[in-house]
């Protein structure tokens, strides 16, 4: 047999009221937790009497002593005797006589003199050719020959030229410091030979030996 539940007795019809009531109920508690006070003793504070002597028990008072009296300057009396023992000050004028002959200084040893390098690196004004470098460039590409060795086994690059430029302006000690082979190397040196005469580097105005490093490109078409 089933059961019917009855209509009257069903709480899920109330469930909204059950609702705003605990609504209700939560909220007063909030606001009487907020309004809730607690009584608290209050202390008078000028109900105590401070006397002029408890002021000086609690706060001992603070004593300096005075700084002491610098000594007064005792007075000095001379007598007769020792006024005379006192001198004035003198000035002392020092007379210079121009015909005073000074006396020379003689030296042990001579005065080392400054000796400048025979072959210097860099100078003053450095050594340069005859029209610039695009005219010794030009000079250089026209006498300079391909070796056939080094167009055989095609070998191409720079090679570095090492060489003096003398104080006439001539161009000796040639010798290759980084070749690449092939006949290159024999073949810069020798069209450096052939080279005209530079403008000499100069120091302090005189012509000295300079020491330079030149490269020349071998490149293959």
């Amino acid at each position: 047999m089933e059961m019917k539940k009855n209509p009257k007795l069903d709480l899920e019809r109330r469930r909204g009221m059950f609702l705003n009531l605990g609504l209700v109920i939560s909220l007063a508690l909030v606001v009487t937790a907020f309004e809730w006070r607690t009584e608290v003793d209050q202390i008078d504070i000028f109900q105590y009497d401070y006397s002029f002597e408890d002021a000086h028990t609690l706060i001992p008072p603070t004593v300096q002593n005075p700084p002491p009296k610098p000594p007064k300057p005792k007075a000095v009396i001379l007598t007769e005797a020792e006024e005379d023992v006192i001198e004035p000050e003198v000035l002392i004028e020092v007379e210079f006589d121009p015909d005073e002959i000074i006396p020379e200084i003689e030296f042990d040893e001579p005065l080392p003199v400054e000796v400048v390098p025979e072959i210097v690196v860099i100078a003053e004004k450095m050594p340069d050719p005859n029209g610039g470098m695009k005219a010794f460039y030009k000079f250089i590409s026209k006498h300079l020959k391909y070796p056939n060795q080094a167009r055989k086994i095609g070998i191409d690059g720079k090679v570095f030229v090492q060489f003096v430029v003398d104080i006439d302006g001539s161009l000796t000690e040639i010798k290759t410091v980084k070749g690449i082979g092939g006949g290159c190397d024999e073949e810069a040196e020798r069209v450096l030979g052939l080279a005209p005469k530079w403008n000499p580097g100069k120091q302090r105005g005189k012509p000295v030996k300079v020491r330079m490093i030149l490269p020349i490109q071998f490149k293959l078409n």
